[in-house]
């Protein structure tokens, strides 16, 4: 097989301009179909990165996204969301786009260019063989992003990826590749489509998994979650009294005591 950058193809459909409202949504929901098949067919390369994730984390290494664009959007996404939703520090899984932070909202020029600032990038962050280094581009040839995981490579950090075509350049670099082929896109070379969902769906597994793996999920509940406004609140003390059978004056009295759900749990048992 021979790289072959389909996200790139030309889209199954044309005149987009003539399409009406709904002719333009039914075909981009049916092209949407197409993704959960895409992934589940990665779903072992998915499972084989994670296994790596979950080692080096319980050891105290942490978890690097890096990508450009929409791709370093979505690490971004996904790290932020973290600590939040799983109660760890903010410097555990951290997300990295070509540009910095201002590229998050505005493109920077260039930037997935470089074939040296990926790895500037991470040194800012003092990374050692104890992390692990997760690179992100639907395409699979983004200079950022390859060059970043070579030189990882070469200084014995593990190397994962996420891209949406096969044997790329990306695929090729990375010790633990995840290639989800979604296709050509409904608009043509638009990849923050059908890959960025993707990708997204990629990414909900790989900090679920791992976060489930290291114990920071009892039953199906959040228990280690940030009680960082109203509604989480309430759902921690729903998550009490579910637990401990008791009132929602006594959740709540617990919660206030203890403030992590985990805690007024198992302190409400004893």
């Amino acid at each position: 097989m021979t790289f072959i950058k389909t996200t790139e193809q030309d889209s199954n459909y044309n005149n987009l301009e003539n399409m009406s409202v709904h002719e333009i949504i039914t075909n981009i929901n049916n092209e949407d179909k197409s993704v959960p098949l895409a992934v589940e067919n990665a779903l072992p390369q998915i499972e084989s990165l994670i296994d790596q994730i979950v080692t080096k984390l319980k050891i105290g290494g942490r978890l690097f996204y890096i990508g450009a664009g929409t791709s370093g959007r979505l690490g971004i996404l996904d790290a932020s969301e973290c600590p939040p939703t799983f109660g760890i520090a903010h410097n555990i899984v951290i997300g990295l786009i070509a540009g910095g932070d201002n590229a998050i909202r505005n493109a920077v020029e260039n930037a997935e260019d470089s074939l040296t600032q990926g790895w500037i990038d991470l040194q800012d962050y003092n990374i050692t063989k104890n992390d692990i280094v997760v690179g992100i581009a639907a395409s699979g040839t983004t200079p950022y992003v390859i060059s970043a995981l070579q030189k990882c490579n070469e200084n014995n950090i593990i190397t994962g990826c996420i891209t949406c075509n096969q044997l790329s350049p990306l695929a090729q670099t990375a010790k633990f590749p995840i290639e989800v082929v979604v296709g050509p896109e409904f608009l043509t070379g638009s990849s923050r489509m059908k890959a960025g969902t993707a990708q997204k769906l990629v990414l909900n597994m790989i900090t679920t998994a791992t976060m489930i793996q290291l114990g920071k999920v009892k039953g199906n509940k959040m228990v280690d979650m940030q009680l960082s406004n109203d509604k989480l609140v309430q759902r921690g003390v729903d998550m009490i009294m579910n637990a401990l059978n008791v009132s929602e004056e006594k959740a709540i009295q617990l919660l206030n005591t203890y403030k992590n759900v985990r805690q007024s749990i198992s302190h409400g048992r004893n």
